[in-house]
């Protein structure tokens, strides 16, 4: 008995502390940004599966703005502006960031618009967002990493 409770009891500690920081992440102050983890998502317009499907997201890594917590549910504001409920879990707390605006953005190797011109980036396209600072942000685009002027990115505190 006493092998499998010094067998067990860590475990159990794992899955406990696993529980509490779940929950604590969850207990953010709104609003934060967040990003879509699943491959499909189902936006509501009530905090509940019995409510109708407004919109099903199909892309994974797209920046929300969580604007209220209910439950396992999120209140949340798309790029588009489109605002409804899904499911907690199906959110990351990783940032991401999409390009805004017309025209391409210039991806610049430092946070200046002196810096060396990497490469440009289209309006839609969705990266991991880095830090920010003085009017630029660290953007990853799929390996390849910059600074982007944060008013072309949907996704910073800026917005």
């Amino acid at each position: 008995m006493a092998v499998l409770f010094r067998t067990l009891l860590p475990i159990l500690s794992l899955v406990l502390l696993s529980q509490a920081s779940t929950a604590s992440a969850q207990d953010r102050e709104v609003p934060y940004w967040a990003s879509i983890r699943a491959s499909e998502m189902n936006m509501r317009v009530g905090p509940s599966a019995d409510y109708k499907v407004k919109w099903v997201y199909r892309r994974a890594g797209l920046p929300v703005k969580v604007l209220r917590v209910h439950e396992g549910w999120r209140f949340i504001q798309d790029p588009d502006g489109a605002t409804g409920w899904v499911v907690a879990r199906l959110l990351s707390p990783d940032r991401a960031g999409i390009i805004v605006g017309e025209g391409l953005a210039a991806v610049r190797g430092s946070a200046s618009d002196e810096g060396e011109l990497r490469w440009r980036l289209e309006p839609g396209v969705v990266g991991e967002l880095g830090d920010c600072d003085d009017d630029w942000c660290q953007m990853d685009v799929d390996g390849r990493r910059g600074w982007v002027r944060e008013d072309r990115i949907w996704g910073t505190d800026a917005n």
